[in-house]
């Protein structure tokens, strides 16, 4: 049931093994809850805590968190970030995002995907963390 939100859903072999554009799927939906979790130390209200994740959880915001945390990447996980970033959806990026950015920002997703799969939550954190400095 909930807890098996945390557990490990397949092997690091397996979680590699799935497309990058399924990995950012899922690891779209761990960055933004990231984003919305941080979000509720600052005490605003439910109007302004859309605004500052609308902010956060964009094309834009997840290239420049990914600038930041890919010198601390291992191997492995620069290369799942390569391939997010080189996977071609179905549709192009939003008009109001930058085409490079959007790759990069798909990579960031994928990357997050493959970690939230393997079961790797203390990566994930400490990849959030050094993404935190930039705010």
């Amino acid at each position: 049931m909930v807890t098996e939100l945390f557990t490990p859903l397949m092997t690091e072999t397996e979680a590699r093994l799935k497309t990058p554009l399924a990995l950012a799927y899922i690891g779209d939906t761990v960055w933004d809850l990231l984003v919305r979790r941080s979000l509720l130390t600052g005490g605003w209200k439910a109007g302004m805590l859309h605004k500052q994740a609308v902010k956060l959880v964009n094309a834009a915001a997840q290239a420049e968190a990914m600038r930041v945390i890919r010198p601390h990447l291992t191997e492995a996980e620069e290369d799942i970030v390569r391939r997010g970033s080189n996977a071609h959806a179905k549709h192009a990026a939003p008009k109001n995002q930058d085409p490079a950015d959007y790759s990069l920002a798909t990579g960031l997703e994928a990357l997050m995907g493959y970690l939230y799969l393997s079961g790797q939550m203390e990566r994930i954190g400490e990849i959030f963390d050094i993404a935190q400095a930039i705010h």
